[in-house]
């Protein structure tokens, strides 16, 4: 008889968590809060014809969201056109811009022009990085965490070295380049994990390889459609998807889960993955079967939280890319207003993405569609005069670069997101949008983990257990989570 297991939440890891349970025999139940799968990576549709993605947009590390597809018979190409960008963006500073060229030869001469010898410390940097994506991305991070003996081999402990666990990554940087924007340049990519590039271990120089050598990629028809077509993987396997469903209490007897109260109903399950928020998911179960305390929660570094708008421009903007990173101010003031502070930035960076560029599929002829973040402290209050106050300012930079005036009598549509919305919709423990930041005191085995202490088929998976933050990580933690409960079943009663 079939096992019936349930996942709890439709993002990246759930939708991995039910394809990989369901290939496996069992009847798999994913329950959606939302009325659409994706989590955070959901998209909405305006009347005026705009199609918004409404969190991811930067798709790297191709070979390892291939890899899913994979797993299962089938190639990307199945469900969606993946487009390599060229440039694949462009980094804005106070009196110049860098723009990153698709091909890894091309970055190697930029680095030689804007500093002599760097096109060469570029090519040692990328050699290193991609042995460290190579041993991380296949050994480290497919790795449940349980207990440091499952890094004992011989390949990782030879290697241990090489992975500069121990080195922080902007001693790291500055070892290869004296170029205060070429090392900006290489320190931007670890933004994405949640931390300072002072507080992240050089290990992840990896990012570097899975973004400017592996390049920037973008599904056309926006990043919605990855999760459409991992949707559509999982059904193919047998999983069922029930949306507009919100899970009310994680039940338990005799250190078991037993079932959910879902919408009011009680259903029961053999085993439970938990894609939904790490600290929300525990507060479904009675204290003595939680895994940590609300003082544990309080005592971790979060990823930031950020300010999203969406805007629906009614003209077409020139000289604009598709990624475009507003870096005029210092990364460390604004930094620190994140984790240090905890308060708006005085000096604001941020970043747009503009894929109207690309795909004339997400905004009518002639306009353009205009996605803009900024990094900002968890817990922080977002009422909507301070939300447009960073608006000018971004707006006003952004006409500085393209030349336009009154941007914002252009806008057709507006709508802002911030991190009371990470908590309404996502249950975001302090409206973080990443997760748990990628530091070395919350790496692997340190991480929140991934098996209930107490209740032996209950799971967790996504970006605030391991591997961490980021799409193709909860891709992968979705795996590992659906693996461990196959072990389960594997084992003797």
């Amino acid at each position: 008889m079939k096992n019936k297991i349930a996942v709890i939440g439709s993002g990246f890891s759930g939708l991995s968590a039910s394809a990989y349970l369901a290939k496996a025999g069992n009847e798999v139940h994913v329950f959606e809060k939302h009325e659409q799968p994706g989590g955070r990576a959901r998209q909405f549709s305006t009347q005026q014809g705009y199609v918004f993605d409404m969190g991811p947009s930067w798709y790297w590390m191709p070979d390892i969201i291939e890899s899913f597809f994979a797993d299962f018979g089938y190639k990307i190409s199945d469900f969606f056109e993946l487009i390599s960008l060229n440039p694949q963006f462009e980094m804005i500073f106070s009196q110049e811009k860098i723009s990153v060229p698709e091909s890894l030869g091309e970055l190697k001469i930029l680095f030689e022009q804007i500093e002599k010898g760097a096109g060469l410390q570029l090519e040692k940097f990328m050699r290193s990085a991609k042995f460290k994506y190579e041993v991380g991305m296949q050994d480290f991070v497919n790795k449940p965490c349980h207990n440091w003996s499952e890094f004992i081999s011989p390949k990782i402990t030879k290697s241990a070295l090489r992975l500069d666990l121990l080195t922080n990554f902007r001693t790291y940087v500055a070892k290869y380049f004296k170029s205060e924007k070429l090392r900006t340049l290489m320190e931007f990519p670890v933004i994405f994990l949640g931390a300072s590039p002072k507080h992240i271990p050089a290990l992840y120089s990896l990012m570097n390889y899975g973004g400017y050598a592996l390049g920037t990629h973008y599904p056309m028809g926006g990043f919605y459609q990855l999760v459409l077509a991992m949707k559509k993987v999982a059904e193919s396997q047998g999983a069922n998807f029930h949306f507009d469903k919100t899970v009310e209490s994680i039940n338990t007897d005799s250190g078991k889960v037993r079932s959910l109260t879902i919408n009011g109903n009680i259903y029961e399950f053999d085993a439970v993955i938990a894609s939904s928020d790490y600290h929300h998911t525990e507060t479904l179960l009675n204290k003595e079967y939680r895994n940590y305390s609300e003082a544990y929660w309080q005592n971790r570094t979060f990823a930031p939280s950020s300010l999203i708008y969406y805007l629906g421009i009614d003209q077409t903007i020139p000289n604009l890319q598709h990624h475009t990173l507003f870096f005029e101010n210092d990364l460390d003031e604004h930094i620190d207003s994140i984790y240090g502070e905890k308060k708006w930035p005085d000096k604001p960076l941020f970043y747009t993405c503009c894929p109207s560029k690309t795909d004339n599929t997400v905004a009518p002829h002639g306009k353009e569609n205009l996605f803009l973040l900024m990094p900002l402290a968890t817990g922080i209050n977002d009422g909507e005069f301070t939300r447009e106050k960073y608006l000018t300012e971004m707006l006003s930079r952004i006409e500085r670069l393209t030349g336009i005036t009154d941007l914002r009598s252009k806008i057709e549509y507006k709508r802002s997101y911030c991190a009371s919305d990470f908590v309404s919709d996502y249950n975001a423990y302090g409206g973080n949008a990443y997760g748990l930041a990628n530091t070395l005191g919350q790496t692997a085995v340190l991480k929140p983990k991934i098996r209930n202490k107490r209740l032996k088929n209950l799971f967790y998976t996504g970006q605030l257990t391991v591997p961490g933050p980021g799409v193709p990580p909860s891709i992968i933690s979705g795996k590992i989570a659906a693996n461990e409960i196959i072990k389960l079943q594997q084992e003797k009663p």
